[in-house]
């Protein structure tokens, strides 16, 4: 059917084209037979060009098995059906691998950000070129560009300026510290000065601001020791007003001082004339030169019957002070507080320093404060005392403080009178902040909330970087303590104060009280009253709760913590929550095991155990000696010593006094020993009766009023 249905021509070419191949090296030939009549055929049907013609030996049968039908049909089925056979891919050479790479257009890396050490701080001010900042903190330009690109901003040139706030923001994102620098454009005007009053515990610096200022504020101090940072205005005779600021002496509350020396013009030195230099008058004598702020020293207390002026100013000078009494530049006043003389010559000589400062500040434009100390009032939320540096502080600005932001909703003076705007030297509580912001941070103004909130989270994020720094800094610390340290008890706190200057005041000197038995671990600090939240989480760590100067918590509080066993310490003086504090940490301490000679004994006779039977075990010596020092105790080892050289040690057989048995035996009597396996007693030995005692460590509080546990 096949013969009729294709045409002649379709099928000697499908035909031959299936079967066939041309192929001058085969190995099949064909002369005759039908597929030799079909090969026949299929030349008398090609051309007759000598090109195009081949000679039938030369022909090679590929699937000579197969019938003609199929091998026609396996060719041609696409033409049959309609359907089109995938075409073959056309077969490419590889290329081997010792040909070049292809040439392509090349793209520069990413460049990472390498910025200075983190430690390192750098200065940025208003209107800073991307150029300046990248000098500072090491960053390619196209990093800071990226940056800024995040955050909203875009610069193009490298030329263009940014605010100060931008350059904050990009800073920290590098991880680099920074620090403000404002710049002097504006009206300067004479302002007041700040004055920092400093001294040992109880030399009388409230007293003396007190009778300048004609009230009573040490009578209203707990103890009549000053426990935080005073900020108010005194409006002198002459009246020239002075802003002062009253620190408290105590030795925990050093961060404060250093605090007042660095917001502080002139710093006043109150030394008692009967007392004389102490370790707080030097302590304050470095933080001003450190400060790089002039002194003025008052001598108090000069009407008492001990005072000595002329000693306070020799120990003056032998610590390098150099008085005018001297040949030096430092002004020197006699003053009593009490008897309010001698104020008049203080006045004048602040106002003469005021005047040789020549001290003026920028009134205009954004304000720069420092937060001196801060605190939370049930009905007002956190609030900060902060005096201004530069500029005007008003009422309704947008501020960051420190790591926290807010918005101005009122600003009241020393007097507690709200006032609209706060000028510099001028100390002013600031109301409307989102939270509690630390003592010595700076307060700046911000155009609007959300460049606030921005400078705040990314003020926190650095602060948490820092602090897990620190973390991973202290554990790979302990990581190098031998192990032949001993394992320490814990013993976690919770501190609860009045102010933020005084919880970190009473925080560092909780953990002054460290030792090598007891980890004292603040878990927790807060400013204001001990709470539910307090309570809950001291039973959960099985913290103590200490309460400085605030008031009693309710009932329903006490009656819980009493009802989950916990301790809670409230005091309003330092000295008193130390000590008990330090009783406490002595009290856990698990101690030391120490051997110990608890008595000495001299052999005077021996006596020996023969003949005994097997049930009463082997022949023994027993040493008759009397006790020359100290007591003897079965429970002890024994030394046996002769010439002073050890000649065996043991445990205790048998001690007996007048036959019968005793556990302790007391100096000056006779007694009969007999140490375990020894048997090599003289005349004239000498037995130690050894313990082993637990050594507690002891709390030690100096003169200065710093306080240690010694192990």
């Amino acid at each position: 059917m096949a013969w009729r249905m294709l045409r002649r021509k379709e099928f000697h070419t499908g035909l031959l084209n299936s079967a066939f191949r041309a192929d001058y090296g085969g190995q099949k030939h064909f002369s005759n037979g039908a597929i030799g009549k079909l090969a026949q055929l299929y030349r008398s049907d090609r051309p007759t060009h000598a090109a195009t013609r081949l000679p039938s030996y030369h022909f090679t049968i590929r699937n000579f098995h197969a019938g003609v039908y199929m091998l026609a049909w396996s060719r041609n089925k696409e033409d049959i059906i309609g359907l089109k056979a995938p075409k073959k891919e056309k077969r490419v050479k590889r290329e081997n691998r010792t040909q070049p790479p292809v040439e392509a257009r090349y793209v520069a890396p990413k460049p990472k950000i390498t910025t200075k050490s983190p430690d390192r701080t750098v200065d940025i001010f208003d209107g800073m070129t991307l150029l300046d900042l990248s000098k500072r903190t090491g960053a390619y330009i196209s990093t800071l560009q990226g940056i800024l690109a995040d955050l909203g901003e875009k610069v193009e040139s490298e030329f263009d300026s940014i605010s100060i706030d931008l350059a904050e923001l990009v800073a920290m994102e590098l991880g680099v510290n920074t620090r403000r620098m404002h710049t002097g454009e504006g009206t300067n005007e004479p302002r007041p000065a700040v004055v920092t009053v400093m001294g040992h515990v109880d030399h009388g610096k409230t007293s003396l601001l007190d009778a300048l200022r004609q009230t009573s504020v040490a009578a209203k101090e707990a103890g009549g020791i000053t426990q935080h940072i005073g900020a108010f205005v005194v409006e002198m005779a002459s009246g020239a007003a002075i802003t002062f600021l009253d620190t408290p002496g105590h030795a925990a509350f050093s961060a404060m001082r250093a605090r007042g020396a660095a917001v502080t013009d002139i710093v006043v030195l109150v030394v008692a004339a009967d007392d004389g230099v102490m370790p707080q008058t030097l302590e304050a004598m470095s933080h001003a030169k450190a400060a790089n702020v002039p002194v003025v020293v008052a001598i108090n207390k000069c009407d008492k019957s001990g005072a000595d002026p002329e000693r306070v100013r020799i120990q003056l000078g032998s610590e390098g002070l150099l008085l005018e009494d001297m040949g030096g530049d430092v002004q020197v006043v006699e003053i009593s507080a009490v008897a309010k003389s001698g104020l008049d010559k203080l006045e004048e000589a602040l106002l003469l320093q005021a005047e040789m400062m020549d001290l003026k500040a920028r009134i205009d434009g954004p304000a720069q404060a420092f937060v001196v100390e801060a605190r939370v009032d049930r009905g007002r939320g956190p609030l900060a005392t902060a005096i201004v540096k530069y500029g005007t502080l008003t009422s309704g600005q947008h501020i960051v403080v420190g790591a926290e932001w807010g918005r101005i909703r009122s600003l009241r003076d020393t007097a507690g009178n709200i006032t609209e705007s706060a000028k510099p030297a001028m100390p002013v509580e600031i109301e409307g902040l989102r939270g509690l912001p630390m003592a010595g941070d700076d307060v700046i103004v911000v155009d609007s909330e959300e460049r606030a909130r921005m400078l705040s989270q990314g003020r926190k994020k650095k602060q948490e970087k820092d602090r897990l720094r620190k973390i991973d800094e202290s554990m790979a610390d302990e990581l190098e303590i031998t192990e032949e340290t001993p394992e320490r008890v814990e013993m976690p706190i919770i501190v609860k104060a009045d102010v933020q200057g005084s919880v970190q005041a009473v925080t560092d000197a909780l953990r002054s009280l460290n030792s090598a038995q007891v980890f004292v671990n603040v878990v927790h600090v807060g400013v204001g009253p001990i709470s539910q939240h307090d309570i809950d989480l001291a039973q959960a760590c099985g913290a103590y709760i200490v309460g400085f100067n605030i008031r009693s918590p309710p009932i329903a509080i006490t009656q819980a913590a009493a009802r989950a066993n916990i301790k809670v310490l409230l005091h309003k003086v330092i000295y008193h929550l130390l000590e008990e504090m330090g009783r406490a940490i002595v009290e856990k301490a698990p101690g030391t095991a120490e051997t110990q000679v608890s008595g000495e004994a001299e052999v005077l006779n021996i006596f020996e155990l023969k003949g005994r039977s097997k049930s009463k075990g082997p022949d023994i010596k027993i040493a008759g000696c009397r006790i020359t020092d100290g007591h003897f105790s079965k429970s002890g080892t024994m030394r046996l010593l002769r010439s002073g050289d050890v000649v065996f040690e043991g445990p205790c057989a048998s001690l007996k006094r007048e036959k019968q048995d005793a556990e302790k035996i007391e100096k000056g009597n006779d007694c009969g020993l007999v140490i375990q396996d020894c048997d090599d007693f003289q005349v004239g030995d000498v037995i130690q009766c050894l313990e082993e005692v637990i050594r507690k460590p002891k709390f030690v509080s100096t003169q200065s009023g710093s306080v240690r546990i010694e192990c």
